[in-house]
């Protein structure tokens, strides 16, 4: 992934730092949990938003409620004008070489960046994915991935059925930045969808003319609402748009975990803006 590749080797710190006992984490790499007792983790060594109260990546921060969004449905009809990026046989609109991989109609998660060759604007994206059952690999793993919008604004994938991460990081959050309105993520092993509506920042030379936004439907639930994206996504940092464009490749990040995803298709949109 863009900006959040740095999250591994410190993410491993604090997997090791975890297994050795609680006591061990503040001082491993800032680790500590909500003064709630709900066994939330996160930091409080981090930089505060300039937009809000918090912390990034604060575990005192309020975690959404968890609303049982129902049983998964089939995969979604396409519309008749979308791009489809993947159909569970081909890979063609996707950048190669990669370790990603299909298998029995669905596209495996490898590591690293798997991104698109066009690029997009403002969208209409849906998406399904599931995270493995039974995963056996460290906790900051399990079902981790994300959707970056133009490969730099990141929706979070991430198993927040089993695992208390800081509010900002959980399924559904705009990585580092905002939680979702509720917490619907189904159990590993179940499938899971997004329907995004991703509205481009737009720039004036160096000059921010307006900030990108999104909406998600998680499960079909709504998680984000026209919310602003305050910058380029990333971990322990605080937002900002580096990059002066309003177009960029959909991507997926790949994070040591199996994800498995199906029924990819992107509508472009016009006149939204």
């Amino acid at each position: 992934m863009k900006q959040s590749s740095i999250r591994i080797p410190l993410l491993l710190s604090l997997g090791l730092a975890l297994l050795a006992g609680a006591s061990t984490v503040p001082a491993a790499d800032g680790l500590v949990f909500a003064k709630n007792g709900s066994g939330v983790y996160g930091y409080k060594d981090t930089p505060k938003q300039p937009w809000s109260q918090w912390l990034v990546h604060d575990p005192d921060r309020p975690a959404p409620k968890r609303v049982d969004p129902g049983q998964a449905a089939p995969p979604a009809p396409i519309p008749s004008d979308a791009i489809v990026l993947f159909d569970g046989k081909d890979l063609s609109k996707w950048e190669s070489p990669t370790d990603w991989k299909i298998e029995d109609g669905c596209l495996v998660a490898g590591d690293g960046e798997f991104a698109t060759k066009q690029h997009f604007g403002d969208i209409q994206l849906h998406l399904e994915w599931k995270g493995p059952a039974g995963f056996k690999g460290p906790w900051y793993n399990r079902g981790n991935n994300g959707v970056m919008l133009m490969g730099y604004y990141e929706i979070q994938i991430f198993d927040s059925y089993n695992e208390k991460i800081y509010p900002d990081g959980q399924c559904a959050a705009i990585y580092g930045q905002t939680p979702p309105l509720v917490n619907v993520t189904r159990p590993p092993g179940q499938w899971q969808s997004y329907d995004i509506v991703f509205i481009a920042p737009r720039f004036d030379g160096e000059k921010l003319l307006s900030p990108a936004r999104v909406t998600v439907f998680h499960n079909g639930v709504l998680a984000q609402y026209n919310q602003v994206i305050y910058g380029e996504t990333g971990h322990r940092i605080v937002a900002k748009y580096h990059h002066k464009v309003s177009t960029g490749p959909l991507a997926l990040g790949g994070h040591g975990c199996p994800v498995r995803f199906r029924d990819i298709w992107v509508r472009p949109l016009k006149g939204l803006h």
